[in-house]
């Protein structure tokens, strides 16, 4: 049986990354069946709650502000809207709700408030809710916990030394504190990055190293491909080579065997065919639906084809972890403190950024 190591090298990561390509995947598969039952698969659901507008400066993303994209913002969706897609998800396979805003941090506030309903109302459909909302104080993370939060999403990214490449408007050092944050509760952790926005191998290496020293590992990592959007800074990155992304799936999978392995963005550029090898590799959860948040993604009735195609079945809600209880907003037991916490603003320029914020359509 394998036993899950918190003092993983880069040097070991990038050694593993980089075994032939039969071995790795042995290696990988292996792990992943002591682990995880292969032919059961999550399927989640990402919806955009609250569309573009966000003041960051990620070189990968269209909903930044101040980058001239095709992305139409909307305000905070309602609750009914919210449970109304949730249900026709539920409807579809999905086992767990995936909810985005893009904020750079939580405000205490009527917004916020409406996040903490929606998220009751989700678990109440006997669904595992996500929620990726920028960074949180421990104060929200406690509410979002009592409100029955199953699991908080707040993606490293990439290496502490590439994120200085890709953002400015905010340190690395904010994605471990909010991770910390949501660690005080009983809300279990998501998070991963992308590859594909320029980084080398020793980056990707690198926040596999930040990632698997956590104690614990987070409960799920997603794997994203970058999509090149036109109008943000990365707009020219060249796709990501399919056996890139079987590599790095088969080596978070070594080296984080407990964890949920997610195949995320970047799939419609993914053939069955590859989509079936990152899951012999170790990935056992996908995101269903038309979009991940703004990005194209495969139809949901493609993915059950794939899925009968390849024998595997949708995994059922709350298997890893079991369902949290909700508690009313009148009851909690942690009120708004109304914070003003001072994340960082490193302040350096990345020049890329800079260029595309100046363009115009």
């Amino acid at each position: 049986m394998s036993i899950t190591k918190h003092n993983w090298t880069k040097d070991e990561i990038i050694a593993i990354y980089n075994k032939p390509m039969m071995d790795l995947l042995y290696e990988a598969a292996s792990i992943h069946r002591e682990h995880h039952d292969p032919n059961v698969v999550q399927v989640s659901t990402l919806l955009s709650i609250k569309t573009g507008g966000c003041p960051e400066d990620c070189g990968y993303c269209p909903q930044a502000a101040r980058y001239h994209t095709e992305i139409e913002g909307n305000d905070l969706m309602s609750v009914s809207q919210v449970k109304a897609q949730a249900l026709r998800a539920k409807s579809s396979g999905s086992s767990r709700v995936c909810m985005g805003a893009a904020w750079r941090n939580v405000k205490d506030g009527p917004e916020f408030d409406q996040v903490l309903e929606m998220v009751r109302t989700i678990n109440k459909l006997d669904m595992e809710v996500c929620c990726t909302l920028g960074m949180i104080t421990e104060n929200q993370a406690h509410r979002l916990a009592e409100a029955g939060l199953y699991a908080y999403n707040h993606n490293l990214d990439t290496s502490e030394e590439y994120y200085k490449e890709v953002i400015s408007t905010r340190g690395f050092e904010d994605r471990l504190q909010t991770i910390e944050n949501v660690r005080k509760t009983n809300v279990t952790v998501c998070s991963g990055g992308i590859i594909g926005m320029g980084e080398s191998i020793e980056d990707r290496a690198g926040m596999l190293v930040a990632l698997s020293t956590l104690n614990p590992q987070p409960e799920s990592v997603p794997i994203n491909a970058l999509v090149a959007v036109e109008g943000t800074p990365m707009e020219e990155e060249k796709p990501v080579e399919i056996w890139e992304m079987i590599r790095m799936v088969a080596t978070t999978r070594i080296i984080m065997p407990e964890t949920q392995v997610r195949l995320s963005a970047g799939r419609m550029n993914m053939s069955r065919e590859g989509q079936a090898m990152c899951f012999f590799a170790g990935a056992n959860s996908i995101f269903a639906g038309d979009k991940l948040l703004t990005t194209p993604n495969p139809d949901v009735n493609e993915d059950m084809k794939m899925f009968e195609m390849l024998g595997l079945n949708p995994q059922k809600p709350f298997t890893k972890v079991s369902q949290p209880q909700t508690v009313e907003a009148e009851d909690s037991q942690f009120a708004p403190l109304g914070e003003k916490p001072k994340w960082s603003r490193p302040g350096h320029t990345i020049e890329r950024n800079l260029e595309a914020s100046g363009k115009e359509k």
